[in-house]
């Protein structure tokens, strides 16, 4: 009994597969999304009811309101598949933030595709009830920590670091979860939030008595945006079409990366992986339009040489297809070179079994990327 089918019966699914279109799956899959209401967990579900409609299979969607939430059940092997943001795949790779704790480390992420539509931007949102019209106008105010969300909290601070900003010049108010922040903006608990503009809860926002407001970047300010990236560096200046008080405008000028992204562990079967790419890839018609956004995850948008590797599975899949090429191999080799040289640094960090574990790791960790050649970041 292999990793994924062991997963399936400790979850007592059935592991009967059905074919549709040349894909073939378990009847029952099982991901990972942000919470109920985000633009992650409302496109899971839409490509949810394609593959119900056209093959049968049904896609649990597990709502995890943290990074730390939607990736323990995808380490444990309890879902097949996350469907996560840069917290889940890019920092849980690095070991960085809650991933730095003993009990985690870097993980061997791998990606089989991920939403890079262009279509919305991630930011920071203020009430529209503020007056606010930068970023720098946050200081004072009351600003939205996840507790458990790494990814969230660093977008966050670069979005304060583009307005000149840190965590020490605002009022950090700490939430348990995604969607608890953007209630809390709605009912007057905090002021900025952040989130995909797609995202349901910015919708409520926009909708609530104090509205809802993106305070813009401008790409003329290039000072500005090197501030942000030198905090998250996977960002992009993108001019957004979608989103709470976005659509039917001429745009929004702000920034965004892929959201989101489709991961599994690199112990996955490489079979399941490759059904599954292909589903998402033959199956786009079905479900493209069914969420604000969903577009992104086109075949024809895919980078193929992002941040955190693709899993062997899924190349096999963009090989056939013709969209693989060898530079993008060269490029994922050495991101799977990177895992190595971090997990190496892990292994050895917990034999030494120092007394300040967070400085050990922090020191091994950028030791290790400086030794190998890596670009270090955090």
């Amino acid at each position: 009994m292999n990793y994924i089918t062991a997963s399936i019966a400790a979850l007592g699914l059935s592991t009967t597969m059905v074919m549709a279109q040349d894909f073939e799956l378990p009847k029952q899959l099982s991901w990972t999304a942000y919470g109920t209401g985000s633009a992650g967990y409302n496109q899971s579900v839409a490509i949810g009811a394609a593959l119900q409609d056209a093959a049968g299979v049904n896609l649990r969607v597990l709502p995890g309101k943290n990074d730390i939430s939607r990736t323990e059940p995808l380490r444990q092997g309890r879902v097949q598949f996350s469907a996560t943001g840069v917290g889940g795949s890019y920092m849980a790779q690095e070991g960085v933030f809650d991933f730095g704790a003993e009990n985690w480390g870097p993980q061997p992420i791998r990606v089989l595709m991920a939403n890079n539509g262009g279509a919305i931007n991630l930011s920071v949102g203020v009430a529209g009830d503020l007056g606010i019209e930068t970023y720098a106008d946050l200081k004072g105010k009351r600003v939205a920590y996840i507790v458990g969300a790494p990814a969230l909290n660093v977008n966050t601070e670069a979005y304060l670091a583009y307005g000149g900003l840190t965590w020490d010049d605002v009022e950090r108010v700490d939430f348990g979860g995604f969607g608890a922040s953007w209630t809390g903006l709605i009912e007057g608990q905090v002021d900025a939030a952040f989130a995909s503009t797609n995202s349901g809860k910015a919708y409520e926002a926009e909708a609530g008595p104090r509205g809802l407001f993106w305070p813009p970047i401008d790409p003329a300010d290039t000072e500005g945006f090197a501030r942000l990236q030198s905090v998250a560096p996977f960002f992009q200046i993108n001019k957004a079409m979608v989103g709470a008080t976005i659509d039917g405008t001429d745009g929004y000028q702000g920034a965004g990366y892929a959201y989101p992204v489709l991961t599994a562990m690199a112990a996955t079967e490489a079979d399941l992986v490759y059904n599954m790419t292909k589903a998402m890839v033959e199956l786009f018609p079905k479900y493209d339009g069914n969420s604000p956004g969903i577009g992104g995850w086109s075949i024809d948008k895919q980078n193929m040489q992002w941040v955190v590797p693709y899993h062997e599975g899924a190349i096999r899949y963009y090989t056939e297809a013709g969209v693989w090429s060898d530079d993008a191999q060269a490029h994922n080799d050495a991101l799977i070179a990177r895992q190595a040289a971090l997990a190496a640094a892990w292994e050895a960090t917990v034999a030494a079994d120092p007394e300040d574990f967070e400085a050990a790791w922090t020191q091994a960790r950028r030791d290790a990327l400086e030794a190998g050649g890596f670009t270090i970041v955090f």
